[in-house]
């Protein structure tokens, strides 16, 4: 089934992903970096493409752009 994503431009999509995995440097941990889990994605639909999404998000107060490959999508919410 092919999801005509146009629709939902502008809504706010909460993302789950498959397993995707990232790497943090903090000041304790500068020789042993963390790992951790990337499990959700959440923005405004800005537009989508034939291969994923594309996300206008906010996260610590800063603004940034998001795209997201539809094979890195679990499950999405839309509000």
């Amino acid at each position: 089934m092919k999801l005509d994503w146009g629709q939902f431009v502008g809504k706010t999509l909460n993302i789950t992903m498959m397993e995707n995995y990232g790497v943090v440097y903090g000041k304790e941990n500068v020789e042993h970096p963390t790992f951790y889990e990337i499990v959700f994605k959440t923005g405004k639909l800005v537009q989508a493409f034939d291969e994923g999404l594309f996300l206008d998000s906010r996260r610590e107060d800063k603004a940034f752009q998001i795209f997201i490959p539809y094979s890195s999508i679990k499950c999405v919410e839309i509000f």
